[in-house]
């Protein structure tokens, strides 16, 4: 049955695109002074320009403009020479002014692209080019809280909070160039990943920094033309988005194979039952009745603005995967935890221009760093083991002077303390014992303490030569040069 049903979708091509909010990580709201800050008591942060009451004029806020250009330009958008502000109109009670002031037919940026690696276990790791259509600036609205329960359904009764209402925000709409939901995971999160190195945004889902509107549809194949598109709103992770799309393109395809429409409409997914469910009819942009807004004159930005902001730009994340993978020969996996998070590839960069060798630098950073930053909540710039000690800890391992297993040993100490992993292993006598003669010596104190042992060797037991380093390892405190022991041992073993 379930070979049969795996039939049936590979039949189907999902098209999928989303729509992406982007809290920009301003002080103050996008027409207002009113703060921004996050978490205080409901309704504290509002102001008459926030519920448009009666004279009030609503005034760009620079900062919002910078951010929201900076982040077109990472996405490879072309930025305007002239765009306006529209007034959409729709009531929700949510909504103080009963409109929201957005872009429409002339957004701040249009015809862009994003480069996503795909990885997913057990499948090839890809990359595709996304499509995106634009990105526009707008206001956000405020929050219902439902009480007596965690959503809507079954709660008693609806409060309303409006410090978020005139949050500013980028809406970044990309094309129909996805298809399957991984797919949508790893673009939402390349989205989060470059506005986080911007510093437009922190990107924090749980708080609603960034939320992500699915719209999706399946057709037979991929010359058949597009289905009838389900939007899907209620989804605070990347991995949401993925379970979302999966059961939605089984819903459709499902419904199809029926002889069941599909409607055009907004569903919710619950993640609680992983299921979608119908909310309401989609409107369509004719339903909200955008205008000009009178109220806010157009936008334009210099060339000369445009070129100073540009020069601002870092390095962004895909750019720095292929030059991690091709200049220090990086695995891909190496590259893409290393850029995840701007703070992590800064450390790593600032670990090899000290002089560490990229790879090892690699795993200590990964590996054993990674879980003691994750684990204490630090960031990178908080960290006491600074990376030229880090640099100087991998030189030793490198040049023989200590061992993986000193460096273990000794990195406690250093990640809660910091300090010099040189004058730690001087002053407590942990160097490498690397004088073949002291080695020598020792080895030949250990075969003849194991006659047995020797003589199964030499018998054609040869996984025992593991059983003597061990040992050795143990005599010294595992100071041994690992290569220089194995070495001797070999020869002393086979002679």
């Amino acid at each position: 049955m379930a070979a049969v049903e795996a039939a049936v979708e590979a039949a189907w091509e999902a098209v999928i695109g989303l729509e992406t909010h982007v809290q920009l990580g301003t002080d103050s709201k996008i027409f207002t002074a009113a703060s921004t800050a996050f978490g205080d008591d409901p309704n504290t942060h509002i102001d008459p320009v926030v519920c448009g009451l009666p004279g009030t004029l609503p005034v760009l806020n620079q900062r919002v403009l910078e951010y929201a250009v900076k982040a077109a330009m990472a996405l490879n958008l072309n930025i305007s020479e002239h765009s306006k502000f529209d007034r959409k109109q729709y009531f929700y009670p949510d909504l103080p002014k009963n409109y929201q002031i957005s872009q429409y037919d002339e957004p701040i940026a249009e015809e862009g692209w994003i480069e996503v690696e795909v990885a997913e276990k057990g499948k090839d790791t890809y990359l595709k080019t996304i499509g995106i259509e634009r990105l526009h600036m707008e206001e956000d609205a405020g929050k219902l809280v439902h009480a007596g329960s965690d959503r809507l359904d079954g709660s008693t009764h609806s409060l309303v909070d409006y410090n978020r209402a005139g949050v500013a925000l980028a809406e970044i709409v990309s094309k129909p160039d996805l298809r399957t939901g991984r797919e949508a995971a790893e673009y939402a999160s390349e989205i989060r990943r470059i506005m986080r190195y911007l510093g437009v945004s922190d990107g924090n889902m749980q708080e609603g920094s960034l939320r992500c509107d699915v719209n999706i549809s399946v057709r037979r194949g991929p010359d058949a033309p597009f289905g009838t598109k389900v939007e899907i709103k209620n989804m605070n992770s990347f991995s949401a988005i993925q379970k979302a799309c999966e059961y939605e393109i089984k819903r459709q395809i499902k419904a199809y194979e029926s002889g069941e429409p599909i409607v055009q409409e907004t569903r919710l997914w619950d993640e609680g039952k992983q299921l979608t469910k119908s909310m309401r009819s989609k409107e369509g942009a004719s339903d909200y009745r955008y205008f000009p807004d009178p109220d806010l004159g157009p936008i334009e930005v210099s060339s000369e603005q445009r070129e100073s902001w540009r020069s601002q730009l870092p390095e962004l994340p895909a750019a720095k995967r292929h030059r991690y993978a091709k200049a220090l020969g990086l695995s891909q996996y190496d590259a893409r935890v290393l850029t995840d998070e701007r703070p992590m590839a800064d450390y790593f960069e600032a670990v090899v221009s000290a002089g560490a060798d990229a790879k090892l630098a690699a795993n200590w950073i990964t590996g054993d760093i990674a879980a003691y930053v994750n684990s204490n909540r630090l960031s990178y710039t908080e960290l006491p083991f600074r990376a030229e000690q880090l640099a100087e800890m991998v030189q030793l391992i490198e040049s023989g002077k200590i061992s993986g297993k000193i460096a273990k040993e000794i990195l406690p100490e250093l990640l809660e303390k910091g300090g010099s992993p040189k004058a730690i292993v001087d002053g407590r006598g942990l160097g490498m014992i690397s004088d073949p003669a002291a080695i020598e010596a020792i080895v030949d104190e250990l075969l003849a303490a194991h006659p047995a042992e020797v003589e199964a060797f030499r018998g054609g037991k040869t996984k025992l030569q593991g059983f003597f380093v061990g040992q050795l390892m143990k005599k010294t405190g595992g100071k041994a040069d690992p290569k220089l022991a194995n070495r001797i041992l070999s020869t002393k073993l086979k002679a």
